[in-house]
């Protein structure tokens, strides 16, 4: 093997370790935008809860939205 066709082989190497970071670095940034999205654009039902402060110690809702 001569020197020149290693040092193709080894930059071929870089390059395809290169790529698979960068796939993975897009799928961690594209699961963590597709989570961001679905808590800004989803809407909970509401559940029933106790409106009234006090009660027999339970649990009450900061604000409620229904």
């Amino acid at each position: 093997m001569t020197a020149g066709a290693y040092s193709g082989t080894r930059r071929n190497w870089r390059l395809i370790a290169l790529l698979i970071v960068g796939l993975g670095v897009a799928i961690v940034v594209g699961a963590n935008a597709h989570l961001v999205y679905v808590a800004v654009t989803s809407q909970t039902a509401c559940v029933p809860h106790a409106k009234s402060v006090g009660g027999d110690g339970a649990y009450r809702a900061a604000g409620s939205a229904c």
